[in-house]
């Protein structure tokens, strides 16, 4: 079988034939669309938080369906035991020995909806898969399969009967954001929809032909240029979070790394061979905010990250960053 492989101007035209085919089953506005898109090119997963009804499951299907992936769904409740995530050993009689029934996590999409409502132990076992890719039950570790992507939910609104995510599971997430309430034009267009169909769940066609085409997808962010100029900018970017006053907890090493292949994914969004600090600008509120514990006096003060983010963005010096000056 031939490699699959994508110049940069050809993964750009995918990514927007992906984003076009979502938005014919989604409602959403397409700063959306390419914040989820960002995440998964950039090898990570996604965090989506809004409240019950906005579409996001069927934003998860969505990207499924258009990535002509597999896709599973957890529905996370307070009585979810790691094993119903990972899977377990089921005695055979037949054969006469335990075999491993996979559970729901072993799937190219995976949607852990309302994932804060399931207790810190079964949140874990989301840990080692979100981050090696694989999972260990019963002391044998399974490989996931490839591409392999959780799309998360939770409610914003609702805290009872939820469990907070730990730092260190938001910070395995590449972006944080939220689908919102449709304009007035888009609310219409959900009635429309409806009102002109049987089937009251729509749902998108195949943009991509396999999973290895979404993989070769993925790789040409490895292709972007970035020069000295723009990685020091990055650094300085992720290091002033953590000097900052509001701030308890500023960006990890992780998270100044997830900026910068975020960064990358955003070039080969817009088809550029070569990332700028606009990129880096773009995209830093997803990246960054949820990363973000704030001080005590903060959260007493309502203090928005996303403000914490944009004044840091003001704040640091902005290089030049040109074509020609990029470095391989």
């Amino acid at each position: 079988m031939a490699v699959t492989e994508f110049s940069v101007e050809e993964a750009s035209a995918r990514c927007n034939d992906v984003i076009e085919e979502i938005q014919s089953a989604v409602i959403a506005d397409r700063e959306f669309l390419e914040t989820v898109l960002l995440g998964i090119l950039a090898e990570g997963h996604v965090l989506l938080e809004d409240v019950p009804g906005t579409g996001k499951t069927l934003t998860a299907n969505s990207f499924a369906s258009a990535f002509n992936l597999d896709f599973t769904r957890i529905q996370f409740t307070p009585d979810l035991l790691p094993n119903d995530v990972s899977g377990s050993n089921i005695y055979n009689e037949r054969e006469g020995e335990f075999e491993f029934n996979a559970g729901p996590i072993f799937g190219n999409v995976v949607l852990a909806d309302e994932i804060n409502r399931a207790p810190p132990k079964t949140q874990a076992a989301l840990l080692e898969a979100m981050q090696e890719k694989q999972v260990t039950v019963e002391g044998e570790t399974r490989q996931l399969p490839e591409p392999f992507f959780v799309i998360a939910t939770q409610n914003p609104v609702e805290q009872e009967g939820t469990f907070p995510l730990p730092e260190a599971q938001v910070d395995r997430f590449n972006v944080k954001t939220s689908l919102g309430y449709p304009n007035d034009e888009g609310e219409l267009e959900i009635l429309k929809r409806r009102a002109g169909r049987l089937d009251s769940t729509p749902s998108a066609s195949s943009v991509m032909e396999s999973a290895e085409e979404v993989m070769a997808l993925q790789q040409v962010a490895e292709t972007i240029r970035t020069s000295e100029d723009l990685l020091v900018y990055i650094r300085e970017v992720c290091r002033m979070t953590r000097e900052d006053h509001r701030v308890r907890v500023g960006v990890s090493p992780r998270g100044t790394q997830r900026l910068f292949e975020c960064t990358r994914a955003r070039a080969v969004i817009e088809g550029r061979e070569y990332a700028t600090p606009d990129d880096v600008k773009n995209i830093a509120e997803p990246v960054l905010g949820h990363r973000l514990v704030l001080t005590a006096e903060a959260q007493v003060n309502d203090v928005d990250k996303a403000e914490v983010v944009q004044d840091i963005l003001d704040e640091v010096p902005v290089p030049t960053v040109t074509e020609d000056a990029q470095v391989a």
